[in-house]
């Protein structure tokens, strides 16, 4: 089977090379990768930058979507034919997580999924609607389930509220579609004056360019009566926090969906937290339950991810650096 690897670290070393197919054990499946997605994980995993040690030699990325070609003796869950996706944190079925939980993540502590062929544990995997490609259902492992999250199970989302998405990349894009499905304003930054008008088209109610607004909690507040909003994803970490924190009402929600930008950040108790009862989340996706949650949810707006470019198998470097230099709005999508 073709597959990616590499032994060492870095987006140059990358290289589509020919694997023996793998043969599920008794308690795995067998999936025929139709498509996976990249996110701005697998470019830090890739070059080393995360401090995760790999295991080499390696084959990256997490979120895939393909066909169950076989199953293992005893697995009664799935069978042959089944369109199904690969959930990220392996093991975290529901509720909170744990030590136990939390140990297992597909190209992280295991092989990754860019591969034609992969073997995933029987309760690694979530049903896909008919209404999804592979392509779209590939988006959704990391990026969907990061957004629902956030959204949905730790700020508690209700209709009318506003959010604040940030940029143009695969969690904001999730997030401004699932806001506004949900009922919810959507005030939208980003850096260009094109990439605001297609957020607009996406449903985006205000959109600030960054680089215009500098400044733009005080937009933020002009657009809200002064007030700010109740929900903002902060994707770049110290880059952005306090701005962040600036943009929320007293009693808004902070979720930090990111550190593309750093993930140190200083904090003034009295003056983020204290005075406006701010509430800042850390989170990093979620459970099994949560993304069938969301695939039902989904599939009742009839919502589709937005995918901004699809990549061949062999122009994988291409799609990593297409990725790493911030290029995309919403998702970019390897084919297999």
């Amino acid at each position: 089977m073709k597959a990616v690897r590499t032994a060492q670290t870095g987006i140059a070393h990358l290289a589509v090379t020919d694997l023996p197919k793998p043969v599920p054990q008794e308690h795995e499946v067998l999936i025929r990768i139709k498509a996976v997605s990249l996110n701005y994980l697998d470019i830090i995993l890739a070059n080393g930058d995360f401090g995760a040690a790999l295991p080499m030699p390696y084959t990256p990325a997490s979120d895939g979507a393909g066909i169950v070609e076989a199953v293992g003796t005893q697995v009664t869950t799935w069978q042959p034919g089944d369109r199904v996706a690969i959930h990220y944190v392996q093991r975290w079925i529901s509720g909170n997580v744990n030590a136990y939980t939390n140990a297992v993540r597909v190209a992280w502590q295991t092989q990754g999924v860019l591969a034609e062929y992969v073997c995933i544990p029987a309760y690694g995997l979530v049903k896909i609607p008919a209404y999804l490609t592979y392509e779209e259902a590939a988006t959704l492992p990391i990026a969907g389930l990061t957004a629902w999250e956030a959204l949905i199970n730790q700020a508690g989302l209700r209709i009318g509220q506003t959010v604040l998405t940030q940029g143009t990349g695969g969690v904001s894009i999730f997030a401004l579609q699932l806001a506004k499905a949900a009922g919810a304003r959507v005030i939208a930054t980003t850096s260009s004056d094109q990439k605001a008008e297609r957020l607009l088209q996406l449903g985006a109610d205000h959109v600030i360019n960054y680089h215009t607004y500098p400044e733009w909690p005080d937009e933020v507040k002009k657009l809200t009566a002064g007030e700010g909003v109740d929900i903002t994803l902060d994707i770049a970490g110290t880059a952005t926090i306090d701005r962040s924190i600036r943009s929320v009402k007293p009693h808004g929600f902070v979720g930090t969906a990111g550190f593309i930008g750093g993930s140190t950040i200083t904090l003034d108790i009295t003056r983020h937290l204290n005075l406006n009862f701010t509430r800042i989340q850390g989170f990093a996706v979620g459970n099994r339950e949560s993304f069938e949650a969301m695939i039902k949810a989904m599939e009742v707006t009839q919502l589709h991810p937005v995918i901004d470019r699809v990549f061949a198998l062999e122009e994988v470097q291409a799609a990593y650096q297409y990725v790493a230099d911030g290029k995309h709005l919403g998702k970019v999508v390897i084919t297999l």
